[in-house]
């Protein structure tokens, strides 16, 4: 965050309430040593864990499985010149566990791209960040210029 950039900061609640309301965000990892993301469509555990489903053998998998990434949702109305942007950093990991497989099969996201054999990622939200333009004003209430 900017704190002189003219946004309005978002709280964690009002954060993970803008992400529940969209289906796909973009998630940041390192990919030989060079910053890579990748569109995905995702839910929110109940917790503000961010849960991606995919093929077990994806390159994706093998790329996030145990390390720290970013996760960016946002909506952007370019006419009424506002929006917002949250970001979730956190570790990523695939999920093991048997009984929360279950769980997640019945609760968390559905794969747009199916595959035989799916995984579940859980990106643990260490840090939750957001920010909001309202009509093409900033926190100073002053109109931006174009």
């Amino acid at each position: 965050m900017y704190p002189s950039d003219g946004f309005r900061e978002l709280d964690r609640q009002e954060c993970l309430r803008l992400m529940a309301r969209v289906p796909v965000g973009r998630i940041v990892h390192t990919r030989h040593a060079l910053p890579a993301v990748l569109p995905v469509n995702f839910s929110l555990d109940h917790d503000g864990g961010v849960l991606l489903r995919t093929a077990a053998a994806s390159e994706l998998v093998r790329a996030v499985d145990g390390v720290v990434v970013a996760f960016e949702t946002d909506e952007v109305d370019a006419a009424a010149q506002s929006g917002w942007s949250v970001v979730v950093t956190g570790r990523a990991a695939v999920v093991t566990d048997p009984t929360e497989h279950a769980r997640l099969f019945q609760v968390g996201p559905r794969s747009w791209a199916p595959s035989p054999e799916e995984v579940f990622v859980r990106i643990a939200p260490e840090l939750i960040t957001g920010r909001e333009l309202v009509g093409g004003r900033s926190v100073y209430g002053t109109r931006l210029a174009f």
